[in-house]
């Protein structure tokens, strides 16, 4: 366990960014991919490389930096490397994630790993059924996991597979790369609430700069749209449902400028182009989307900006973009390859792959301006279904309701309250009432039939 040195470094723009951690490559170096707030209230995330066998990372972080190593992986054939991607909480409270080596194949594996670190392989990709994948899992309202491979498959395109809290995989489809379908896969998958899984291809379609596509949970695979260098090419991300119902994301390159797009495109495949990077207000947003409390979404450019490392940046749904903060490579960090994710402390976190006292990588908050609230775990349920609700200083809450309408809780810490979804509910928001007032969830919880 490390002391976390505090640096506070400001912008043009003046919004504060805290640097909570700088790795020093024995707890890690290369964090890529974001970081997850679980109901302990602890952040988690992942490192490419370093830790103790030089092959990645598991590490929990506090909101106020203190960072814990839990897992160092150790490579093939026990165990995985290079864990590229970020981290799932399931409703079980176990964390799930990827690496893209490793296992007992090499051609990566899926893992699930306790708060507390106890590690578990769960599959072993061998290349038939999907290899290196680079994106993380999501959970889906059946319980089940679904995630991609940037290779492998019956083609060598990547795959999307779904597998079960106990490790039983299925192959979905298998990306051909031919005719308008994409291939390679690099993104991971968002569902709605018709249950069909929305994401991207790095590359294929009929222009061969990528796709965005729909998928069932069965696997019947549609693609929606075409990416062709003018309104972008090359997406790295998963996509983002906003609450107007229209998904968000970025490409890497293309646009005007070719330094990268922001988009937006609805469930039938309407794409509208919303910024085009030119360098100066960053380069090469590789990272996924988030949309804060205020209703806009913020992200990262892993370059550009005013000192060339990358970017903080917001932009409204209609395209309005503000560049919030650019980092300087030292002591701040630089390239900032992952998501940003808003603590229910009302912070954005995020992680830069270098950079910082020790040019291995950062961890950083910022703040924006936006209060405290409250998530909730799953975020769609049945009447009588356990809910979990996420968020920051809820020892002595009063009163839970979900869109108006009272439950029974029980508040197990500071950070994480069990209810359950009481009779009369309907599609709303969540409150908690706390000695320092009402706390609302960040999206309105989903009342299934």
């Amino acid at each position: 366990m490390l002391v976390p040195a505090f640096i506070t470094t400001q912008s043009a723009q003046a919004q504060t960014v805290t640097i909570i951690h700088s790795f020093d490559s024995s707890d890690g170096s290369l964090p890529y991919a974001g970081l997850v707030q679980a109901t302990n209230g602890n952040l988690y995330g992942t490192t490419v490389e370093g830790g103790a066998n030089f092959q990645g990372t598991v590490f929990k972080i506090t909101p106020s930096g203190t960072l814990t190593t839990l897992h160092s992986f150790a490579g093939y054939p026990a165990d995985g490397t290079n864990p590229y991607a970020g981290l799932v909480q399931a409703t079980n409270g176990n964390l799930y994630g990827t690496t893209i080596e490793g296992g007992s194949i090499g051609a990566g594996a899926i893992f699930k790993m306790t708060l507390n670190g106890a590690l578990t392989i769960l599959h072993n990709f061998d290349s038939t059924d999907g290899s290196s994948p680079y994106a993380g899992l999501i959970q889906a309202s059946n319980g089940l996991f679904y995630g991609t491979t940037y290779e492998g498959g019956e083609f060598n395109g990547g795959t999307i597979f779904k597998i079960t809290t106990s490790g039983t995989l299925t192959t979905l489809d298998s990306f051909t790369g031919s005719g308008t379908e994409g291939d390679f896969p690099y993104g991971g998958l968002v569902q709605t609430a018709n249950g069909n899984l929305y994401g991207t291809t790095f590359n294929g379609g009929t222009n061969g700069q990528g796709t965005v596509f729909e998928t069932t949970a069965s696997g019947t695979l549609n693609t929606l749209y075409d990416f062709d260098l003018t309104h972008g090419a090359s997406p790295y991300a998963p996509l983002v449902q906003a609450t107007n119902g229209t998904f968000y994301g970025t490409t890497g390159l293309g646009g005007s400028a070719g330094d990268g797009t922001v988009f937006k495109i609805t469930a039938s495949g309407t794409l509208t182009s919303l910024h085009s990077f030119v360098g100066t207000d960053g380069q090469e947003p590789y990272a996924g989307l988030v949309q804060a409390t205020d209703g806009n979404l913020y992200g990262t450019t892993a370059e550009g900006g005013a000192h060339g490392y990358g970017t903080v940046f917001k932009i409204t749904p209609s395209g309005k973009l503000t560049t919030l903060y650019s980092f300087a490579g030292y002591p701040d960090g630089a390239n900032p390859y992952g998501a940003l994710v808003q603590d229910t402390n009302g912070n954005l976190y995020g992680t830069t792959a270098s950079g910082g006292a020790n040019d291995f990588g950062t961890v950083f908050s910022l703040s924006v301006g936006l209060g405290p609230f409250v998530e909730t775990l799953p975020a769609s349920g049945k009447v009588g279904a356990t809910v979990k609700i996420l968020g920051t200083n809820l020892t002595g809450a009063t009163a839970v309701a979900f869109n108006g309408t009272a439950a029974a809780f029980t508040v197990l810490s500071g950070s994480e309250i069990t209810t359950t979804v009481p009779t009369g509910a309907s599609t709303g928001f969540v409150t908690v009432t706390t000695s320092s007032g009402t706390l609302q969830s960040n999206r309105k919880f989903r009342v299934t039939p």
